[in-house]
């Protein structure tokens, strides 16, 4: 929703640290959990001394430098070689090998993270459903254009996607033949993909644009083969789109779009990027800003990333916290937080199962609009999903070492570089001093309300009797128990139920 009345204020000058707006513990993981999947523990004591613009350009270099996931053997496999495949072994259906290709999917958004984060952004806008072209083959050659032009250039993004096997068989491109145009993939490259809903657009141009893209249709009659170009489908009538009149073909198309609607592309675009980074409220400002950077970079993706990233808009206050978590945010994010072993769990295969539980499948999206996310996540049909779904990761992680769990909270910091972190030093830390550490660490804007405060402490102290607790006690508390570890899981377990907890 674009809102010229946001309460984010700041402009996307670069964020400097100040007293007043330091860079800490919330930032950090703010900035970890927008740009990919949460931070490890090491990464944000790390980053509490690294500058924020400097740290903001490595992640994304890093992620730019990064090769695509190399495809499987079964990667460019027709129906017959799967056919073959599936009577030498029953188990290796296509739905075992669409299954792999989500748990790789799924090992690449927990490994790779900013990369990743956008391959998920871009499978949720060029949206196409797996169950509906139901070729492996489809699957790992979309998932591989995903990542290799996710921060890349979204001209060059349009033109790749518009003529994939997946794409074409999803939205009927194959079916759409000189004398039969079929207007689906028209349609949607404008409504969903490039403008946005009636905006710059009539249905004149769609109908004109359906003839300038007939003729992919050739795949040589091998199911799920290529599907190529066949010139004698493609429709020579002369077209006239965006009020452009010529014997336009697919490359015309594209060409025509981006010279004619740069500035309705570039809005439509960095709306959607500023909704899932920063906030469900857009700024009309502030995305009006990126639009021309992006006009300027001429659609590079990656200017915009960064200028948004660096900004004191992006580490405003207002900014912190105001997305609900999608499956995979919450599971993700949690899990690369944590940094437990699961010990014999199939992390990737958990991660799918669980995140399709909880209504985001990932490269199967729920229809051509894509997941609408917000208050979705969090209808009653999903809610306690996510609750027991985070406690199978502490159940998992209790079960194969519940060492890990106290040596989490040793050197945990408390706030900001100055601040230092727990049990380096305060010899004995205050109770009250390490679950607050906690909580700022888990929820992004820590928890204010001192109720709920009081009840979150309350849960890490009930394993001892309160001397333990009391200056001069004997013995007094402290984070070298070894029932430390019980503590946390038992406060983890608590705040996993928190409304709080479902924000990022």
């Amino acid at each position: 929703m674009i809102s010229d009345t946001s309460c984010n204020l700041d402009s996307l000058d670069v964020y400097v640290p100040s007293p007043e707006n330091p860079w800490n513990v919330t930032r950090i993981n703010h900035l970890y959990r927008r740009i990919g999947f949460g931070a490890s523990k090491a990464e944000v004591l790390a980053a509490l001394n690294q500058n924020p613009s400097a740290l903001v350009d490595t992640l994304i270099d890093n992620a730019i430098a990064l090769n695509t996931t190399p495809p499987p053997l079964w990667g460019f496999w027709n129906r017959d070689d799967f056919e073959a495949a599936e009577m030498a072994n029953e188990d290796n259906d296509t739905g075992f090998y669409r299954r792999e290709g989500k748990n790789q999917m799924m090992n690449d958004l927990i490994q790779n993270q900013v990369r990743e984060r956008l391959t998920l952004f871009w499978s949720n806008h060029f949206v196409t459903e797996d169950d509906t072209y139901r070729s492996p083959a489809y699957q790992s050659q979309y998932y591989n254009l995903l990542q290799m032009h996710a921060m890349g250039n979204f001209r060059d993004f349009v033109y790749d996607i518009g003529i994939s096997n997946a794409m074409l068989v999803y939205l009927n491109g194959d079916e759409n033949v000189r004398n039969r145009p079929n207007e689906n993939y028209a349609r949607e490259l404008y409504e969903l993909f490039t403008l946005g809903v009636d905006n710059g657009y009539t249905e004149d141009d769609i109908q004109e644009t359906a003839k300038a893209l007939t003729g992919y249709v050739e795949t040589n009659g091998i199911p799920w083969g290529d599907i190529l170009f066949d010139a004698s489908e493609f429709s020579n009538d002369s077209k006239t789109i965006f009020g452009q009149t010529g014997n336009w073909n697919y490359d015309d198309v594209v060409n025509n779009l981006f010279q004619q609607r740069e500035r309705q592309v570039a809005t439509f675009i960095c709306t959607k990027l500023y909704a899932y980074f920063v906030s469900p409220t857009c700024s009309e400002a502030i995305v009006a800003q990126m639009a021309q950077t992006f006009i300027d970079n001429n659609f590079e993706i990656a200017p915009v990333l960064r200028q948004l990233f660096k900004s004191q808009h992006f580490f405003n206050d207002e900014a912190i916290g105001s997305i609900i978590k999608s499956p995979c945010d919450l599971l993700l994010c949690f899990y690369n937080e944590l940094g437990f072993s699961l010990g014999t769990i199939n992390v990737p295969d958990y991660m799918r199962g669980a995140t399709q539980m909880l209504g985001q499948e990932v490269l199967d999206p729920i229809d051509v609009e894509g997941w609408q996310g917000d208050e979705d996540w969090i209808s009653p049909d999903y809610l306690i999903g996510r609750w027991e779904s985070a406690r199978f990761i502490i159940n998992r992680a209790r079960e194969a070492n519940t060492q890990q769990f106290r040596d989490f909270l040793i050197g945990l910091p408390i706030g900001t570089a100055a601040d230092g972190n727990l049990a380096t030093t305060l010899s004995g830390p205050d109770v009250e001093i390490v679950v607050r550490a906690i909580v700022n660490y888990f929820f992004p804007r820590g928890i204010e309300d001192p109720v709920i405060f009081n009840e979150i402490l309350g849960v890490f102290k009930e394993i001892f009797p309160p001397t333990y607790y009391e200056i001069g006690g004997s013995p007094t508390w402290n984070l070298g128990f070894t029932e430390v570890s019980e503590q946390f899981i038992a406060l983890l377990d608590y705040i996993v139920d928190i409304p709080e907890f479902q924000l990022k």
